[in-house]
């Protein structure tokens, strides 16, 4: 589905159902150097079990025009753009990584908009290694091998039960820095989450409930790094909800049924 989004050309995987307003809305947002099809599964499982689902490309990556989004909170910013240009009045929020950020602090803006937010693989403050950030931007092809390492528990190295993953990460995330050949995406993207200072805050603006998805054995984003913020939920009065799930920082593709019921069974929450 391609929707028109601040005069650029967005597009969002709709799970191979046609949209339809008059259902619940589940917009699923990726991470750095990721799109819509990290999403796969669940957003085919959702789309076909009662849910209108929005898998975006953000903007300047793979299929959508624009400009990438330099900050967390150009990000959420472009969210709330996608749900008016859609006539989407109220919808479940679904981020990770990058895209959990981004989806945190849209529904901080958003407010009573957002009636679930799901944050898969998040941390904050989510610091990237000043090393990686300059890998990214000088040898990015270094950095993507070092990211696909460190995002997978099947790989200690690359190869044996996880390599099919590997290959399918480094295949995705070669794909999605070709489609941008005015920005790196890669480094932008690692930069803006760096940067990113306002989630304690964001999370005391939020107005509805909150499920933390996270893996075991991320080492990307790693679960003591998401407490403090689990803390502030709490603090803040929130309902929050959370979930381990035995893999690395790809939940999507390492567990993919275990990914899919914990968002499942949290956004069907009345």
């Amino acid at each position: 589905m391609q929707i028109q989004v601040n005069g650029h050309t967005t597009y969002c995987y709709t799970g191979g159902k046609a949209f339809n307003p008059a259902l619940p809305t589940v917009v699923m947002v990726h991470g750095v150097l990721n799109d819509h099809s990290v999403w796969a599964l669940q957003s085919r499982y959702l789309a076909n079990h009662g849910w209108n689902v929005l898998a975006v490309d953000l903007p300047g990556h793979c299929r959508s025009a624009g400009e990438a989004p330099a900050s967390v909170e150009a990000g959420a910013d472009f969210i709330a753009a996608l749900l008016d240009a859609a006539g989407v009045q109220r919808a479940a929020l679904v981020g990770h990584s990058f895209g959990s950020l981004i989806a945190l602090e849209a529904a901080a803006r958003l407010g009573v908009r957002v009636s679930h937010l799901v944050l898969v693989g998040t941390a904050y403050p989510m610091k990237v290694s000043p090393a990686l950030i300059d890998a990214a931007l000088n040898e990015p092809e270094k950095a993507l091998r070092m990211v696909n390492v460190f995002s997978r528990s099947t790989l200690a190295p690359p190869s044996g039960a996880g390599f099919w993953v590997y290959n399918a990460g480094m295949a995705l995330g070669r794909k999605v820095l070709r489609s941008n050949t005015a920005v790196n995406v890669f480094h932008r993207g690692f930069v803006a989450c760096d940067s990113y200072a306002n989630g304690e805050q964001a999370i005391a603006a939020v107005r509805c409930p909150v499920l933390f998805a996270l893996g075991a054995q991320d080492q990307m984003t790693a679960p003591k790094a998401a407490q403090g913020l689990v803390a502030a939920a709490r603090a803040a009065g929130k309902r929050v909800h959370t979930t381990s799930l035995p893999v690395g920082h790809n939940q999507m593709s390492e567990a993919p049924d275990g990914t899919l019921m914990a968002i499942r069974d949290f956004i069907s929450l009345s």
